[in-house]
C-alpha cells in the first residue's frame, strides 16, 4: 500500500478544493500516509493547505501572460528560466519527500512537480476538472500514468489509453446536504417554507452578477422569497452601509459562505459561475441552476462546462454580456415554472460523479512506484 504522496498545483479554489478533497479520501483509506503539498509562492493555497493541516511547499512559478504590454512581454521572456528554476525545486523537494505517487491537479506548480516527477520515474497522475483542459495538464499529459477527467470527449487533448471518466471530487459535506435541511435554516435564519435564492460568484465574486443583483433588489422584496447573496470580499467592500442595513429575515448579503454545505441546503434556485468545482457540486445537490460562465477563463472552458449542461436542459446559460437584461426574467420565470424546475434538477443530477473521489483515490493507491 503506498504510503507518501505529493499534490500540486492550486491558484483557485477550483484546484484546491479537490486536491484537498483528494488529500482527505488518501488518508480516510490509508490513516498513516505522509501527504506533502507544492504549490505557487503568494497563491492561495499556501494558506488554504496549511489551514486544512498539511504541509506545504511553495515555487515561485506563474502562468503565460496575455497581456501584450512591455510589462507583459517581458514577464514571457523571463518564463523559461522561471520554470527551469521551478522544475529544479520541485526535483529536489521529490528527491527528498521520496513519494509513492505525485498527483497534479492543474494550476501554475503542477507542471514542474509533474515534470520533476516523471524525470524521476515516480508514478504521476493528473486531475482535470475542466471541459478544455488547462495549458499545464495538456504539456504534461504524455507522461503521467493516469488522467482523471470530469468530461467526455477530452480524447481531443489527452492520450486515449491514460483517461478514466470519474468526475470531479468535492467536499464530503457537499454530499450530505439534504440531512442537514433544518440546521441549515437554522444556521442563515431562514424560513423553511419560502422559496429561497442562492447567488455566488465564486469565493471572489463576480462582478456583472453583483451589478444585476444590487440594481434589482425589489425583485427580492417579496415576502414570499428569500435571497442568500455571496458577493465576494472585494465588492462587499464596496457596498454602501445602507445596503448592509438593509438585510432582513428574508435577505442575507455576505463576502464569503463559510458552510456551503447549508447554502445548498435551503436553495431552491442557485445562480452561479461555472467553474468545474460548482458544476461537480451542482450537478450532485440537483437544484436548478441559471449558470453565468465567467467568459474570461482560460479558453473560455466556463462556457463549455456550462453548454455541457445546458444543451441537455440541466441547466440555464446566461451569456456575461447578457446578464443584465436576461438574469431576472430568467429567475423570475424558473420560479413560477416549478415543473420545469423540478425536471432541471433531475437531469442536473444525471450529470453527477457521486462515487468520483472514491474511484479517483482507489486508482491512485492501485499504482505502483
Amino acid at each position: 500500500m503506498n504510503k507518501r504522496f505529493i499534490i500540486s498545483g492550486g491558484g483557485t479554489g477550483g484546484h484546491i478544493f479537490p486536491a484537498l478533497a483528494i488529500a482527505n479520501q488518501i488518508k480516510k483509506e490509508v490513516p498513516d500516509a505522509d501527504i506533502l503539498f507544492i504549490g505557487a509562492e503568494n497563491k492561495m493555497e499556501m494558506k488554504r493547505v496549511p489551514d486544512a493541516g498539511y504541509p506545504i511547499e511553495g515555487l515561485k512559478i506563474y502562468g503565460v501572460s496575455r497581456d501584450f504590454n512591455l510589462k507583459g512581454i517581458m514577464s514571457n521572456l523571463k518564463l523559461p528560466f522561471v520554470l527551469l528554476k521551478a522544475y529544479n525545486k520541485a526535483k529536489k523537494i521529490i528527491r527528498f519527500f521520496n513519494p509513492d505517487v505525485v498527483i497534479g491537479v492543474g494550476g501554475f506548480a503542477s507542471g514542474p512537480a509533474l515534470r520533476a516527477a516523471t524525470a524521476l520515474k515516480i508514478p504521476a497522475v493528473i486531475q482535470e476538472q475542466n471541459s478544455y483542459p488547462g495549458m499545464t495538464n495538456r504539456w504534461v499529459a504524455k507522461k503521467v500514468q493516469k488522467i482523471f477527467v470530469a468530461y467526455e470527449g477530452l480524447e481531443k487533448y489527452f492520450p486515449k489509453e491514460k483517461i478514466v471518466l470519474t468526475g470531479n471530487p468535492v467536499r464530503a459535506e457537499i454530499s450530505q446536504v439534504v440531512k442537514k435541511r433544518e440546521e441549515a435554516f437554522e444556521y442563515f435564519g431562514l424560513d423553511p417554507n419560502k422559496k429561497t435564492i442562492l447567488v455566488m460568484g465564486g469565493s471572489l465574486g463576480a462582478r456583472s452578477i453583483n451589478q444585476t443583483i444590487a440594481s434589482n433588489m425589489d425583485t427580492f422584496n417579496n415576502p414570499q422569497l428569500q435571497l442568500i447573496w455571496q458577493t465576494g470580499e472585494l465588492f462587499y467592500k464596496t457596498l454602501p452601509p445602507h445596503w448592509i442595513q438593509i438585510q432582513s429575515e428574508n435577505i442575507k448579503i455576505v463576502p464569503f459562505i463559510q458552510r456551503m454545505d447549508h447554502a445548498y441546503s435551503v436553495a431552491d434556485l442557485i445562480v452561479s459561475r461555472a467553474g468545474a468545482l460548482a458544476i461537480a457540486e451542482l450537478t450532485l445537490i440537483g437544484t436548478p441552476t441559471i449558470l453565468i460562465p465567467f467568459p474570461y477563463a482560460a479558453e473560455d472552458h466556463q462556457t463549455m462546462n456550462a453548454s455541457a449542461l445546458s444543451t441537455h436542459g440541466a441547466a440555464i446559460m446566461i451569456p456575461d454580456s447578457e446578464v443584465h437584461s436576461q438574469l431576472i426574467p430568467n429567475l423570475t420565470a424558473l420560479l413560477e415554472d416549478e415543473e420545469r424546475a423540478i425536471q432541471m434538477g433531475e437531469k442536473m443530477k444525471q450529470f453527477s460523479f457521486p462515487n468520483a473521489i472514491e474511484d479517483i483515490v482507489n486508482a491512485i493507491l492501485n499504482l505502483k512506484k
